[in-house]
């Protein structure tokens, strides 16, 4: 039986398979957006953990900008996202 006091912190299978919750993701100053660290963001907003637009206004964010990043995993997995082979997935 669950104890109703109890509150569970809403969360999300993150892009390594291990829950991800709001204080796992990056901070919100974050500067170098490495690979994991962006696909963290995509899996908080695709789990419903995050907005687009909270997402967007945590990190400074254009929609452009996570829509591409969500398109490069679709097309490309994870790896879609590194920036320095970004030339190998268009």
């Amino acid at each position: 039986m669950s104890n109703p006091k109890v509150k569970r912190e809403n969360m999300v299978i993150g892009p390594e398979g291990t829950p991800l919750t709001l204080a796992d993701l990056p901070k919100p100053d974050t500067v170098r957006w490495v690979i994991r660290r962006k696909a963290e963001v995509v899996a908080a907003v695709r789990g419903g953990l995050l907005t687009l637009e909270s997402a967007c206004d945590r990190y400074g964010l254009t929609g452009e900008e996570f829509m591409a990043w969500q398109r490069a995993i679709e097309s490309h997995g994870i790896a879609g996202l590194r920036t320095t082979r970004i030339q190998k997935y268009r």
